[in-house]
């Protein structure tokens, strides 16, 4: 369907001129009076300053003092509470009114609650607002205010109460103001170990006059078993402590010092544990060797006629150990496993004469002897010309060419025969002569100097068989 547009009216609604002129006339004048009469009312206000707890406030007012205009004001003052000037005096343009609020303070003395208001900034100042004083013994706490109080500051007085304390024999009267035995004796500032004993009990409600007494632990150190213990106790001996410790001594367990020894401080404590054990041990037993003459071998031969056998013998040891070291070992018994068997060494003791061609024609001798060889002579034996056996020899010889010092391998006075020297009588000796040792003599102006490993023919005849030393082990 096909609208068409409408047109709008030219025609313009027309306003009552008159009418709306006098009211907007009206209307103005109102205002201006209004106006008129509040500037008038402000200009007709007193401007002062008005200070509250430090902090600064303009404002006007149509009161006539202080304390009006206060009350007008709706502020709420405590006696306690500071105004200056005074409430009586009348205000004055510009004047600065001072208002310093007193400090709610809930103070608790004497079993009873105070709320006093103050302007006091020590605590002495504090307290003596609220009519209190303070003995040189009390303490003042400061505590946490409660949520319903409207305090800013909680404080608690505590009163001294005289205690008399004993300790060691001693006796000390001192002032606290705890409230229980344990406070006390902290306050005090006594240290107190868990071994001491303290009447009453620590947690006793603490009165005027009371008696408080400590016993004191000792402080010991106990080492066993490699730990090392210090603890306090208040035993008289060593035994009842380790008891107390649940040490117990097993066996031959024992302690330095011993468990009846009196215990004093700062004493250490050993506990030795002991032990021991066996033990089987087995040592060599040496076999004799014995020579046994054999008349069917020649002389300076020897033969085996028994091996020898080390025996064993078995010892049964007990062994001592002090805290795990061994400290000593002592046989309890001993017994031979094993015999030993002896070596049985048969000598040669048949003497076989033989002949020897030597330049001073055949000699027979009895036995040859491997020795060193040395030469000397009268004056080359050590003994001084002024002394009267000189050139005298020990067998009484005149020192000569022939003579010879022996030791106890050859017969004494018998002969030998040495290649190279000769023959040679045996009646000297030498303090250096032993062994297989021989001197070769000559006279001074014969003197041939010898040193060299010889055969030492011995001649017969044949000695008896008692001055025959037929084993040279040496």
């Amino acid at each position: 369907m096909n609208r068409r547009p409408s047109r709008m009216s030219n025609e313009v609604k027309t306003i009552d001129q008159p009418n709306s002129l006098w009211r907007g006339l009206m209307t103005l004048a109102a205002l201006a009076l209004l106006t008129g009469m509040a500037a008038g009312y402000q200009a007709s206000m007193t401007p002062v300053t008005l200070i509250v707890d430090g902090t600064p406030r303009s404002l006007h007012t149509h009161q006539e003092t202080v304390g009006a205009l206060l009350l007008d004001l709706g502020l709420e003052l405590y006696p306690e509470d500071l105004v200056i000037p005074s409430p009586d005096e009348p205000l004055q343009p510009n004047m600065a009114v001072y208002i310093t609020h007193a400090r709610p303070v809930l103070i608790h003395a004497d079993g009873q609650a105070y709320l006093i208001r103050t302007h006091a900034t020590s605590i002495d100042g504090i307290l003596a607002d609220a009519g209190l004083s303070m003995q040189p013994h009390d303490r003042i706490n400061m505590e946490p205010v409660p949520a319903s109080s409207e305090a800013t500051l909680h404080l608690r007085l505590r009163r001294a109460v005289p205690v008399t304390l004993h300790e060691d024999g001693r006796q000390i009267e001192l002032y606290t103001t705890a409230t229980t035995v344990g406070g006390a004796l902290r306050q005090a500032g006594l240290a107190l170990y868990l071994a001491d004993r303290v009447e009453p009990d620590l947690g006793q409600p603490l009165s005027a006059g009371m008696h408080i007494y400590i016993q004191r632990s000792l402080p010991v150190t106990v080492l066993v078993d490699g730990r090392t213990i210090r603890t306090r106790t208040h035993r008289d001996q060593v035994g009842p402590l380790l008891a107390d410790l649940g040490i117990v001594l097993t066996g031959e367990d024992y302690t330095r010092p011993g468990p009846e020894a009196p215990l004093t401080a700062d004493m250490t404590i050993e506990v030795v544990r002991v032990a021991e054990r066996f033990l089987i041990q087995q040592q060599p037993i040496p076999f004799d060797i014995v020579w046994q003459p054999d008349p069917e071998l020649e002389i300076d031969n020897q033969r085996l006629l028994q091996a020898g056998e080390p025996g064993v013998l078995e010892q049964r040891l007990r062994l001592r150990y002090e805290n795990g070291q061994e400290v000593s070992r002592t046989v309890e018994n001993a017994y031979v496993a094993v015999p030993p068997t002896t070596k049985i060494i048969g000598y040669g003791t048949q003497i076989v004469v033989r002949q020897l061609d030597t330049p001073q024609g055949p000699l027979e001798y009895w036995r040859v002897i491997r020795m060193l060889a040395t030469s000397y002579s009268a004056s080359t034996a050590g003994t001084s010309r002024s002394a009267s056996w000189y050139g005298r020899t020990a067998g009484g010889c005149t020192m000569d060419n022939g003579i010879v010092a022996v030791s106890s391998m050859i017969p004494w006075k018998s002969y030998v025969y040495v290649p190279g020297y000769g023959i040679g009588y045996a009646c000297d000796r030498g303090g250096a002569i032993h062994g297989r040792r021989i001197d070769l003599g000559y006279r001074d102006e014969d003197l041939v100097l010898w040193h060299r490993w010889v055969d030492v023919y011995l001649l017969t005849p044949v000695p008896p068989a008692d001055q025959i030393d037929y084993i040279l082990d040496y």
